[in-house]
C-alpha cells in the first residue's frame, strides 16, 4: 500500500517513505531523511534533514527531530517530545558578526532511540545517548544520559526508576543504587527476564 500524505505536509528533496506510512496535516520533513513502512508522522510535527526512521514507528503530533537522530524499528515518540543535537549551542560567533550555519559541524551529536523504546509525551532528549531495546521514558522526562535496555526512566534528569516488558507492562521498580539480582515474570504476557545489577536480559 502507497504511503498516505496529507496535502498541507511539506516533504523536501530526496525524502524516501515506505510503503503505508501516513503523513498527516502540517508535517514538514527535510530533505535526505528516509522513513521506513507502516509509521505514523503525526500533525504538526518537524523532521530534519539526515534523519533515519525505521518500520513502524509512531510519531506523535508536535514532535521535533533533529538532524544526527535515528530511530530504529516499532518506536514511538509521545506528542510534544524535542530532540536536540548540540550541548552548547549558540546563534553567532563570538564576536556577533557572523550567524552560525545550522550544517552539522563539530558540536553535532547523535542520538540513538533503539527498537521498541517509548518516550512519552513532553520529553526533552538530550545528545550523545542511546536510549536502549523497549525502554520506556516517562512523560515530561528530561534525558541528559544512556538509558538501558527493558528501563523505566523518569524524571529530570531522567534516572532509572523501574524494569518494563517488551509488552509495556511495569515489571518491578528499583533505584540505581539497587544492584541485587531478580528475577521477573510479566503479569500480562508471561515474558521472563533477570536483572544483574542494571543489566536487564530476556530469559
Amino acid at each position: 500500500m502507497a504511503a498516505r500524505i496529507h496535502p498541507t505536509a511539506i516533504i523536501e528533496d530526496n525524502v524516501q517513505i515506505g510503503d503505508g506510512t501516513s503523513i498527516w496535516d502540517n508535517v514538514h520533513i527535510r530533505h535526505s531523511t528516509s522513513i521506513g513502512e507502516q509509521c505514523i508522522i503525526g500533525g504538526k510535527s518537524t523532521i530534519a534533514y539526515g534523519v533515519r526512521i525505521g518500520n513502524r514507528c509512531k510519531i506523535n503530533s508536535s514532535v521535533y527531530i533533529c538532524t544526527e537522530v535515528t530511530l530504529e524499528d516499532g518506536v514511538m515518540i509521545s506528542a510534544g517530545t524535542i530532540f536536540t543535537n548540540d550541548r552548547f549551542p549558540r546563534a553567532t560567533s563570538p564576536d556577533l558578526k557572523t550567524l552560525r550555519s545550522s550544517d552539522p559541524d563539530e558540536h553535532t551529536e547523535s542520538t540513538l532511540v533503539s527498537e521498541g523504546a517509548t518516550i512519552g509525551a513532553g520529553c526533552i532528549i538530550g545528545s550523545n545517548l542511546v536510549i536502549g531495546r523497549w525502554a520506556m521514558v516517562g512523560m515530561g522526562s528530561v534525558v541528559t544520559k544512556s538509558i538501558p535496555p527493558f528501563h523505566l526512566a523518569l524524571g529530570s534528569p531522567a534516572k532509572s526508576r523501574g524494569a518494563v516488558c517488551r509488552c509495556g507492562q511495569l515489571l518491578s521498580t528499583f533505584t540505581e543504587e539497587q544492584v541485587n539480582d531478580e528475577d521477573y515474570k510479566c503479569s500480562s504476557c508471561g515474558r521472563l527476564y533477570h536483572r544483574t545489577g542494571l543489566t536487564i536480559s530476556e530469559l
